[in-house]
């Protein structure tokens, strides 16, 4: 049985982003879109990852999409059931694109660093931290937590999930919600992951000023590690912010955590090379090293 990423029901909640296609061979989805300024269509995977149940059938769904669609994205599951050759046999390119932090927690402990250690000890003092039972009791505290964030960070896109697609998002399979919580009562920050088998993927997460001067990521994260040790093997922290490798208190933070990385790849596969073509030089200067090259202004 499929959850998280993989399941239809998260592909639906992104369906303001796209429409969804199934891909019935595979087992994973795709979100179609209209190309700007013209009637033609392309898809990108779900955001953050395209996961799916069978690797070695995506180019043959993605064959099928002839015709319909000019191309399309994914950045694969890095903790897929797949090796480089199967990505190539389905992709005309198959691009190392973001390491990702991952916690194996069959190591030996302590986990994390001495650094971590200390501020999620230092947190934990003002903050308790719950796994939420009922994750839909708390939508309406953790969208208003999460707007906070759009605002303080500018977020647009994807990345600025509306208030319907997080309704959605709470009924799909495998969500975990962790919540930190003053002696008041009052939440300042959650977490949530999504799990699939053995890895829980850490999906998003947000705080409030006071979860800030509290450090409340800190208790959050070690809590994290705390429930899903002997009920997942890994945890994968997903990458620093943007589209390139840098260091930044993002990047820092996860590093701290994390015992291993696991490189994400950035797979395209065009298939209508001609309009592929006249997109592309009808987008002006576009950037080659940008996938789809006629969609490069979106990189800016």
């Amino acid at each position: 049985m499929t959850a998280g990423y993989t399941h239809p029901a998260y592909a639906g909640s992104l369906s303001e982003f796209g429409e969804p296609i199934a891909l019935p061979h595979s087992g994973g989805w795709l979100l179609e879109r209209t190309v700007p300024g013209t009637d033609h269509r392309d898809a990108r995977g779900p955001y953050p990852l395209f996961c799916c149940t069978n690797w070695k059938e995506l180019g043959r769904d993605l064959d099928a999409l002839r015709g319909r669609l000019i191309s399309s994205v994914v950045v694969a599951d890095p903790f897929g059931a797949y090796d480089e050759a199967i990505l190539q046999s389905s992709f005309d390119r198959v691009i190392p694109f973001k390491s990702h932090f991952v916690v194996d927690l069959e190591r030996s402990r302590p986990l994390g660093t001495a650094h971590h250690r200390y501020y999620a000890r230092r947190a934990l003092r003002n903050l308790a931290v719950e796994v939420c039972s009922q994750p839909q009791s708390n939508l309406a505290e953790w969208i208003a937590l999460y707007s906070q964030l759009i605002e303080r960070h500018t977020l647009t896109g994807v990345k600025a999930f509306s208030p319907e697609s997080f309704r959605r998002q709470f009924e799909v399979p495998g969500l975990v919600m962790l919540r930190a919580v003053t002696a008041s009562g009052d939440c300042a920050g959650a977490q949530l992951w999504f799990q699939e088998n053995d890895v829980a993927y850490s999906h998003l997460a947000a705080s409030s000023s006071e979860g800030y001067r509290y450090g409340a990521a800190y208790a959050l994260y070690q809590a994290a590690m705390d429930h899903f040790r002997g009920r997942a093997r890994w945890l994968d922290l997903g990458a620093g912010a943007g589209a390139e490798q840098k260091t930044d208190g993002l990047t820092f933070f996860k590093e701290g955590w994390s015992n291993a990385r696991k490189t994400a790849f950035l797979c395209g596969r065009v298939l209508d090379p001609s309009r592929y073509v006249a997109l592309s030089e009808a987008a002006g200067q576009p950037r080659f090293d940008y996938f789809p090259s006629y969609r490069w202004r979106e990189a800016a």
